[in-house]
Formats: structure tokens, C-alpha cells, sequence
């Protein structure tokens, strides 16, 4: 795992110079990479490429970063892990390779000269991000893998073309010709995150998952698209199989088994989240079936039952009998953190979850380097609560005369939230588990919205919407499209599924994780993200994930060979800490400082009245606001760091 940096500039600059842009671009990042750096110029000094290196696999000279192939045409700077890279070692030694080391990045490197970078790629089973230059066809290729695991930005800045692992390797050495892109404030304040291909900065991109971006050095314009090599779309639309669910559960439980054990191949300490969820749970239970010593797990707790599964996890871990280190954490450790967010994420990010995230990986790098997580089986096996309710629920919007829609919209909005919350908490433990929602008042007046939905397409929108209608709170004129603009499924649940692997899960899940871990320089892999378990779980039908009304089916199915049932049945929760709360309390003054009205006059993003008056309607407990108000905080605090 590591960072990466490059430059193709056709400006006349030495050697010298040249290494000193380099290296600061590096500097922006080296918790990526703390144990290594390098660098690579052409003899001209139009390309250059960086890297920081935190070893993992052959952690001897030969293993160095940027890599050139024996033959001297390619040269390599990556990030990620090719994790099949000993049977690709094998078959290419077949062929009459010989290698000096035993890295992966010198087996996709031999493996790009034998086969060809399409062919290499589709071999390929890993998460990468990286920059290939060709010597001989004047060509450099970025390439990031097929569900987006790692990052990679780029864009064309004052005629040269740049790129980096983070945005903060970019700013180093072109902050003055950054400029902030005010209409995509409209699609964070909607998600709490960016989505791709857009960043914070205008004519800076994130590179779209299983893409490559062929830059020619004699003409590298921004004319040039990225060209798909794997497509989700092609995946998500192919023939469902028709065997028995005993066999496809026995397949299922071998590619697991076998995209664990690739994960766990390293030359350096290695453990695993657990949440005591079904994911991490059968991850962990699958890595200690196949180790001969116990896995180290991890988990932390919160003395706040509503946001603690600390418990669960370690009733897990004392089943499968890991060695498990949990750490409680105070309110005022978990809010230590927020000032640490800007330079973490270096683009604003909102999803709260970060601070937890940061906070596990934090406890993990303590005692290892890589740490192995359950993300991504929630969208791969149907396990979100908004897939089985946004269906029947546009049913019956569907029933309801548009004529009525806004009379009840209307009506919903004026149901005062506070009251319905502290209702709904006491009744609780009299209602059956299906019908336990936690924040319910404000889950009603978001729903007043849902009465404008057309369609299936913009009711999740407007469900997975943390502020559904951010143009009111900002002086943007116009909110921009995201790559979500058609349902491509038969059914409406796949078509939900989709649409949070295709942007969900890369712009937030995978982002939240890269960002929190590897500023800890810890490496996190995540085996249900295997893309030969991605196929796999499209190539199975629906009822195999979804049963009884049950999320998870199938996943769950292959966990009780391990773990008991009754040790995981239990009502979702979400890795979120009591933000709401915090802004009433302790971080008030840091929140009124931020989102001072003149302080948002002066500086032209946002409407101040009307962010003042969601404040105060959150600090009299009017509404419960803190999704739309942590957005908003976490720009302008991303906004003073920088």
C-alpha cells in the first residue's frame, strides 16, 4: 500500500527542479508510504512519477517503487495489491520470465510486457491505482481498479497534466491555481460526499473505477476520457444461474474462503475489523479457519447503547477464539478527532462514520499493518433497510391522487420532531423488531418529501438524500449530474443495489476507509470486494440474498457454519457516533464559530440566514438537523485548514 505522484510538463525545467515539485507532492502524503520514497524522470524531464512506499510484500530493495520492467520500456508507480501475484508468478515463470524479487508490482509489471495491459489487467485480482509509463509509445496510462478500492485524482493544470493518490499532493505544488467548483457543494451537501469523477476543485477529477486514461505525452489535452476495461453496468444485467441454493451457497463459500486467504498472504502483521456484524464476523471466521494461530480482531465501543456494538463483537471473538483488543471510547476522544478530519480527508467528507473509522484503524495500526474489513456486503447481498422499504413504499405513493401528495407533504412537516423521537425511544422495547426505528420524527419529515418522486429512480434519491434539497443553503446556482441517471435492473431492489455500488460504496465506503487507515499508514483489505465475488453475487438471484423478509441471506447462511444464529440476529446499526448531541453540547462553540453569519457572508458559499435558521431549529430540538448540518461544518472546516 502507497502513494503515489506524477507529472507530464512540456515546461523547460531541470532535473533538480523537477525532483523538488516531486518531492513535495510526495511530502503532501507520506503517511501513505513512511517506510520508502522514490523517483523516476524521462531524460528530457517531461515525466516524472513518485512514490511513497509502506512495505508490505518483499520488503527488500527489489520490491522499490517506481519500478522499470527488465525490458526498460514500462515504468510503474502503484498503489494497492495484485493479490494473486505468486500463481501469475507462476504461470509467467512457465513462459520463461525469470524475477529478482517476489513484489506483486514486478509481476504486473512482467505480466504487462507478456500479455499487454487489457489483457495483464483482466488477470488481475486486487485493488490498485496506478500510473504506467511507456517508453517506447510516448504514453502514460492511469488505471484504478474495477470497484474503485483505491483513489487516484488527476486533471490538467496551467499545460501540464498531474496526478496523485490524494488531493493534497496536487494542492502542494498548485495551490494558487486551485479554484473551488461552488455547484458541486450542491451534490456534497446532498451526500455528505463527492462523488466521482468530480472533486472539490474545478478541472481535477477522480478517475472512475475499472478505467484507464491514456495520456499521449506529445498531446495531452483534456480531451482525453477515460476507457472502461470492466463496467458494473455489463455485470449487473447478466443472466441470473438456476442451480439449487445448496450448491450456489457451497460456491460461494470457496471464493470467500479463497479471497480471504489471498488477503492474508503478507510479509508483514495482519488482523481484522470486527463489528460483531455478519460481514466482518464471516471474514474473521474464515480467516481463523485457515490460520494456524489466532487473528488479531479489533473493534471499538462507546459507553452509549444507542451507537455500541462492542459486546457483539466480542461474543464473536470469543467464539471463534481470536485475539481481540477493544477499546471504549470517550466522547471527548471521539471528538478529538474532528479537528484531525481536513487533513485526513483533504476534501471535504461528511459521512460521520469517520471518526470511528479513524479511531478503529488507529487502534489496529497499534499492533499491525494490514487489517482485513467486511465492506461490501451490505450492497453486494441486499443488507441496507432502504431496499426493502423504497419499493413497496413508491407503490404506494403510486396509489395516493397527485393531488393530494403535497396536502400530505405538508402535513407530515408540521408533526413536531422531538416529540415523535422521545415517543417512539420509549416504545421501543414494546414493538416487534421489524417495527424498532431509531430517530423516527425525523425519518417522517424527511419522507414529506418523498410525495414529489416521480419515479423509482428519484425516490432513492430523494431516500439516500442527507439534505434533500441543498440549493436553498447555498448561492450555487445549479446542483450537477452524477453518474446515477437510470435504472438498468428488472427489479427494483437490484436497481437500488446498483446504484450504491456504482457511487455509494467507492465515493463513500471505500473513501471513508482509504482516507481513515492510510493516514495511520495501515492497509485495509476488503475480500467480499473480490470482483470474482462482485460477478458472482449478480450471477445469483435475488431470493438467494433476500428471505423471509431477511437481508443477507445467503451470507448469513455460510456465517451459522461458524457462529451460532442467535449470536448475530439482532436490528442493524450503523458505525455512527451521537453527532446531534455534540452540537448541542460540546461542540456547539466550535459549530457557531465555523457557521458564524458573517464569517458565510463574506466568504460566499453559503446562504447564512437560512444555515442559522436550521441551527437554531437544531439546537431547540425543532428538528434533529445534524445530517444536514455536518456537511456544512465540514466544509467550512476543510475550508479554514486550507
Amino acid at each position: 500500500m502507497c502513494g503515489i505522484a506524477g507529472l507530464l510538463s512540456k515546461k523547460q525545467t531541470t532535473a533538480a527542479q523537477t525532483k523538488i515539485g516531486l518531492r513535495k507532492m510526495l511530502d503532501a502524503i507520506h503517511y501513505r508510504g513512511p517506510d520508502a520514497e522514490g523517483f523516476w524522470f524521462d531524460q528530457r524531464n517531461e515525466v516524472s512519477l513518485g512514490h511513497k512506499r509502506l512495505a508490505i510484500q518483499d520488503l527488500s530493495e527489489h520490491g522499490a517503487q517506481p519500478m522499470v520492467s527488465s525490458c526498460g520500456r514500462y515504468v510503474i508507480a502503484f498503489n494497492g495489491e495484485v493479490y494473486n501475484f505468486k500463481q501469475l508468478a507462476t504461470i509467467l515463470s512457465r513462459e520463461g520470465i525469470h524475477f529478482k524479487g517476489h513484489s506483486d508490482t514486478e509481476v504486473m509489471l512482467a505480466a504487462i510486457v507478456q500479455w499487454g495491459l487489457q489483457a495483464a489487467l483482466e488477470k488481475f485480482v486486487g485493488m490498485f491505482a496506478f500510473a504506467l509509463y511507456d517508453q517506447a509509445e510516448k504514453k502514460l496510462y492511469l488505471v484504478r481498479d474495477r470497484i474503485g478500492i483505491k483513489p487516484l485524482y488527476y486533471g490538467w493544470i496551467e499545460g501540464d497534466f498531474i496526478f496523485s493518490s490524494e488531493l493534497s499532493s496536487i494542492k502542494a505544488v498548485k495551490n494558487g491555481s486551485l479554484n473551488i467548483d461552488q455547484n458541486i457543494l450542491a451534490t456534497f451537501l446532498r451526500h455528505s460526499y463527492i462523488p466521482a469523477p468530480h472533486s472539490i476543485y474545478k478541472g481535477i477529477y477522480k478517475l472512475l473505477p475499472g478505467t484507464i486514461l491514456t495520456i499521449p505525452l506529445e498531446n495531452h489535452t483534456k480531451q482525453m476520457q477515460p476507457e472502461p476495461y470492466w463496467t458494473l453496468e455489463e455485470k449487473a444485467t447478466q443472466q441470473k444461474n438456476n442451480q439449487p441454493f445448496s450448491e450456489t451457497k457451497t460456491q460461494l463459500k470457496t471464493l470467500l474462503s479463497d479471497a480471504v486467504n489471498l488477503r492474508m498472504i503478507s510479509d508483514v502483521s495482519l488482523g481484522a475489523f470486527l463489528s460483531g456484524g455478519i460481514d466482518s464476523s464471516l471474514v474473521v471466521a474464515l480467516m481463523q479457519e485457515n490460520s494456524n494461530k489466532k487473528v488479531k480482531t479489533f473493534s471499538i465501543g462507546f459507553n452509549h447503547d444507542q451507537y455500541n456494538e462492542a459486546h457483539h463483537a466480542k461474543n464473536v471473538a470469543n467464539h471463534l477464539q481470536t485475539d481481540h483488543t477493544e477499546l471504549y471510547v470517550t466522547a471527548q476522544q471521539a471528538m478529538n478527532v474532528i479537528e484531525k478530519l481536513p487533513h485526513i480527508y483533504n476534501e471535504p467528507f461528511a459521512d460521520s462514520s469517520q471518526i470511528p473509522t479513524f479511531l478503529v484503524s488507529e487502534l489496529a495500526k497499534k499492533h499491525v499493518t494490514v487489517s482485513l474489513s467486511g465492506d461490501g456486503g451490505d450492497e453486494l447481498f441486499a443488507g441496507y433497510h432502504l431496499y426493502f422499504i423504497a419499493s413497496p413504499l413508491w407503490d404506494k405513493i403510486q396509489r395516493i391522487p397527485p393531488f393530494l401528495r403535497p396536502l400530505l407533504s405538508c402535513g407530515l412537516k408540521k408533526i413536531p420532531v422531538g416529540a415523535v423521537n422521545s415517543l417512539m425511544n420509549n416504545l421501543q422495547p414494546l414493538l416487534p423488531r421489524k417495527l424498532r426505528m431509531k430517530q423516527f420524527g425525523d425519518k417522517l419529515h424527511k419522507a414529506a418529501k418523498l410525495f414529489s418522486a416521480k419515479d423509482l429512480l428519484s425516490l432513492y434519491k430523494l431516500l439516500v438524500s442527507q439534505n434533500q434539497d441543498p440549493l436553498s443553503l447555498l448561492t450555487a446556482s445549479h446542483e450537477p449530474e452524477t453518474l446515477i441517471k437510470k435504472a438498468i435492473c428488472d427489479n427494483n431492489i437490484e436497481n437500488m443495489m446498483y446504484f450504491d455500488q456504482k457511487q455509494y460504496l467507492p465515493d463513500d465506503i471505500l473513501a471513508k476507509v482509504d482516507r481513515a487507515s492510510m493516514s495511520v499508514s495501515l492497509e485495509v483489505r476488503t475480500p467480499l470486494l473480490d470482483h470474482r465475488i462482485i460477478e458472482f453475487a449478480w450471477n445469483t438471484p435475488l431470493e438467494y440474498k433476500i428471505s423471509g423478509g431477511q437481508s443477507k441471506w445467503l451470507l448469513r447462511q455460510i456465517l451459522y457454519d461458524y457462529v451460532p444464529k442467535e449470536m448475530i440476529e439482532r436490528p442493524k446499526m450503523g458505525f455512527a457516533v451521537p453527532i446531534g448531541d455534540w452540537l448541542r453540547g460540546s461542540l456547539k462553540p466550535w459549530a457557531e464559530e465555523l457557521i458564524n453569519e458573517k464569517k458565510l457572508k463574506e466568504q460566499g458559499f453559503f446562504q447564512e440566514k437560512n444555515v442559522q435558521r436550521l441551527w437554531k431549529n437544531h439546537l431547540t430540538k425543532k428538528v434533529d438537523a445534524q445530517h444536514q448540518l455536518w456537511p456544512i461544518l465540514m466544509f467550512q472546516s476543510w475550508l479554514e485548514s486550507n
